[in-house]
């Protein structure tokens, strides 16, 4: 049987004995200490010498950092699926995605029946495994807002509430060896994981072609089924047998069974830390050394690389699939693909990109963007995918998405004695704000933490730290871009200085950044401030809050988000309202006089870390919609807050938020960043349903107050609005034309306000 080429991953196959508790804990640990990449345990709750093997994953999970934990295999009737569902998505999430789900129908069937679970004849136990592998998926499918319904013979739910997802596309894997339950693997599983030991000559040979011609006819291509191994063995000096010899013939072994068995994933099952030791330092890295080599030799297609009838039925027209580069398309992730609704929308907006790029080195960013440029669709650039204008995802086109960016580190000191933080483009702020608090350091960064760090720091950064510390983008001291034509580059004030001007500010119109260097500030404890107001006279409420948050220091930064009148409830105004400081003195004084500006319904105030107000959720988006957005900036909130007010009653808009800015942003002139409005005091923004009737309200309301706009918080169409480019750059717009004809002649760069 051919070699499947997927990447090969070796792991334990560890006893849960209750006798000793700590010890299958200890050799978890060790799994990852000699480099191994998964810890499994045997499943049976019917042995008294046994712990439970899902409190034994939760706890290992815990002791460990990197490796994927998985039962081997968890044992289907005494575990419900729903249940198992919800337990594998909290583990995969508690974990940072490191679950896996392996599977069996069921064994020792006295044993089972002891406990109170019914027997099963082998039929039913396969088809209680079809049915629960689907209420399982079902389960985890969150972007589905209808309660799940299923009429099984075994598993019937009646109106179940779906999630929460998986943090990942966690695999399951099925313990299988007869032709039904193979055929099963094929069609609903994404591996197949038998025991060496239960397998005749020939067996796995038999068992792959079984599964292979089930997953073709099923429209799956084989190589979307992981084959695992679970091996026993020892490593003695001379050879005594299969697996039972040196470590060089275990190499030779182990290596056949990858090229000629398709196994791409081996489990070592022993307790004893010697052997772990050898098989984690020694065998592995030679086996995946060996095999790697004689791939290159084959010119092996990387499994993640092939894909199905039914995944390729489900191609978009205008892009070369087959033209994308072998190391991209070792990672690309197409709408046939089961990971391609993890990563198709963003946080608000619902995509349907025709093909995700993810990237994992700049010149990997390069050659996506070589071939973005044959192809004869949109282009999007995603970092975190949070971006409530939308323009991070698609439909029909490519997304770069630049997620495997995203590691967090502090760097020694500049000039001026602060350390710099270096952040990859696919970080979130909350990652930057988690890794920073230990050094008592902080960067303004928006007022949610699941930002990604690439967009924020390309255009703006109207944050909760803005007026003490100014934008996210005046903190940038470099960034690493790679241009349209493929070119890496530095960019500094010494280096490319013309490039890093722009890009603070226009940096989605000149290129892809994959990591920005950043000053951040000393800062301790800050105070956090959540205050509800009644907005019945919402045009007066504005005008006092903004009167109350111009005269405060500049420690104070203070959102409001209005919500109108609805079905006899007042108006409601909310403020979060942060103070850099740990003078509770100070932040009382402050608070009462955003207090003043209505009437006060509730408030609760914190003393707490920064990293604590930008807390993050999970990462997958699962959109919404295609939400309309307008934007502007004004000085004062007296000649605007009746117009927004007004814009507020009217129901076009169901969310309105005012952010304050001012303080340190105005500390730069407008020329010193290609982003211009160094004068304005407030930034306001309004989200709607639909886009004509939002602009033909903002533009009759708002446009004359405002003295600009803000990219991130901005919908309308730039392509027939020339004046929109204007408000969005101001007198930087002759100077970023000339960028733009320099840096990206051919404006491959052209989904987010295409500088023309």
């Amino acid at each position: 049987m051919p070699d499947y080429g997927h990447d090969l991953t070796f792991g334990t196959f560890l006893t849960p004995e209750a006798g000793d508790p700590q010890r299958p804990v200890a050799l978890a640990q060790l799994t990852e200490q000699v480099g191994l990449d998964l810890a499994t345990f045997q499943d049976h709750p019917y042995q008294p010498g046994f712990l439970d093997t899902w409190t034994l994953l939760t706890w290992a999970a815990a002791q460990t950092e990197r490796i994927t934990l998985a039962g081997n295999v968890l044992n289907l009737p005494l575990r419900p699926p729903a249940v198992l569902a919800k337990s594998l998505a909290s583990l995969d999430l508690l974990s940072g995605g490191r679950a896996a789900l392996g599977l069996g129908s069921g064994a020792f069937w006295d044993a089972i029946e002891a406990l109170g679970t019914p027997r099963r004849t082998p039929g039913e136990a396969v088809d209680a495994l079809t049915e629960a592998i689907e209420v399982i998926r079902e389960l985890w499918d969150t972007a589905n807002p209808r309660p799940l319904r299923t009429e099984g013979e075994h598993y019937r739910l009646t109106g179940a509430k779906r999630g929460p997802a998986p943090r990942t596309q966690v695999p399951i894997w099925l313990g299988a060896y007869k032709p039904r339950m193979l055929r099963l693997v094929a069609t609903a599983a994404d591996g197949w994981l038998p025991s060496l030991g239960y397998l005749k000559d020939g067996d796995l040979a038999r068992g792959n072609a079984t599964i292979d011609a089930a997953a073709e006819e099923a429209g799956r291509h084989p190589a979307e089924i992981r084959r695992l191994l679970n091996i026993n063995g020892a490593v003695a000096p001379t050879s005594q047998g299969h697996l039972n010899g040196p470590a060089e013939q275990w190499i030779e072994e182990l290596t056949t069974l990858a090229l000629e068995d398709g196994i791409g994933t081996f489990i070592l099952g022993s307790d004893d830390p010697e052997l772990i030791a050898t098989f984690g330092e020694q065998i592995a890295p030679a086996v995946r050394d060996a095999v790697g080599k004689e791939r290159a030799l084959r010119g092996t297609t990387p499994a993640s690389a092939q894909r199905g009838r039914a995944a390729l039925d489900q191609r978009r027209e205008g892009i070369d699939y087959d033209g994308l580069p072998a190391k991209l398309a070792a990672t690309a992730v197409e709408p046939g693909d089961r990971a391609y609704a993890g990563m198709q929308h963003n946080y608000l907006r619902s995509g349907s990109p025709g093909l995700i790029l993810l990237p994992r080195t700049a010149q990997e960013v390069a050659q996506g963007l070589s071939f973005a440029r044959e192809q004869e669709v949109p282009l999007g650039v995603r970092s975190g995918g949070h971006g409530i204008s939308g323009r991070s995802t698609n439909d029909g086109g490519l997304v770069l998405d630049l997620r495997s960016f995203s590691s967090v580190e502090v760097l020694d000191g500049n000039s001026t004695g602060l350390p710099l933080v270096r952040a990859g483009a696919g970080a979130t702020w909350a990652q930057v704000a988690e890794t920073l608090t230990p050094h008592g350091l902080a960067i303004s960064s928006g007022d949610y933490g699941g930002v990604g760090v690439g967009g924020l720091a390309t255009t703006g950064g109207v944050g909760l730290l803005g007026r003490a510390f100014g934008l996210t983008i005046d903190r940038v001291r470099a960034a690493e871009v790679v241009t349209a034509s493929g070119e890496i580059l530095h960019a500094s004030p010494e280096e490319n200085a013309d490039l890093f001007w722009g890009l603070r500010g226009a940096g989605g119109n000149l290129g892809v950044v994959t990591s920005v260097d950043i000053e951040p500030m000393p800062l301790g404890d800050v105070v956090f401030s959540q205050m509800s107001l009644d907005a019945t006279d919402t045009a007066g409420l504005l005008q006092r809050w903004g009167a109350a948050v111009e005269a405060a220091p500049r420690e104070l930064t203070s959102f409001l988000i209005l919500s109108p009148a609805r079905r006899g409830q007042p108006a409601v105004a909310q403020l979060m309202t942060v103070i850099a400081s740990s003078d509770t003195e100070l932040a009382v004084q402050q608070l009462e006089r955003l207090a003043d500006a209505g009437p006060l319904l509730g408030h609760q105030a914190y003393q707490l870390p920064y990293a604590q107000v930008v807390r993050a959720g999970d990462r997958n988006h699962s959109g919404g919609g295609s939400p309309a957005v307008r934007s502007t900036l004004v000085t004062h909130l007296n000649g605007a807050a009746d117009s927004f007010a007004r814009v507020a009653g009217s129901g076009v808009a169901y969310f309105l938020q005012i952010r304050a800015t001012g303080g340190a942003s105005h500390d730069l002139a407008p020329e010193e960043t290609a982003y211009p409005h160094r004068s304005q005091n407030f930034l306001l923004s309004a989200m709607g349903a639909n886009q004509q009737r939002l602009d033909d309200l903002w533009d009759g309301e708002m446009v004359g107050h405002g003295e600009g706009l803000y990219l991130s918080f901005d919908t309308a169409d730039v392509t027939t609005r020339p004046d929109l480019l204007e408000a969005a750059f101001g007198t930087n717009l002759p100077r970023l034309r000339e960028l733009k004809r320099r840096w990206d002649p051919e404006n491959v760069f052209s989904g987010n306000f295409p500088i023309r």
